[in-house]
């Protein structure tokens, strides 16, 4: 089932880490996404399912890592040294066709309810 199903998150100090988890079946790319009240969603990091190729938002570059578990059909994101600019509500997004751009929202088919990631300073 392509339908992404989230877990993880919560509350956290500044500089500490959390780690989110996505699963999802039948699809090609999955990507985190993460959207504050009155902003776009913004992409944050992507993977190419079964592959070697991940991209990130330049704002998480060496604090976040995006990984997968291909035989569990589960993606993850790793989030350290977290900043309170990053509390947000995360997405996982999953699509079943190949993506030009897979940090584009727009690009995705399927969305997970969302988990929200909240961090103090």
């Amino acid at each position: 089932q392509v339908q992404p199903m989230e877990s993880g998150g919560g509350s956290v100090q500044a500089g500490g880490s959390l780690r989110l988890s996505c699963t999802a079946s039948q699809c090609t790319y999955m990507g985190w996404f993460r959207q504050t009240p009155g902003k776009e969603r913004e992409g944050v990091a992507t993977i190419y399912v079964g592959d070697d190729y991940r991209d990130y938002a330049d704002s998480v570059k060496g604090r976040f890592t995006i990984s997968q578990n291909s035989a569990k059909n589960t993606v993850y994101l790793d989030m350290n040294s977290l900043k309170p600019e990053d509390s947000a509500m995360y997405y996982c997004a999953a699509s079943r066709f190949l993506l030009n751009n897979p940090l584009h929202k727009g690009e995705y088919q399927y969305w997970g309810q969302g988990t929200q990631v909240t961090v103090s300073s």
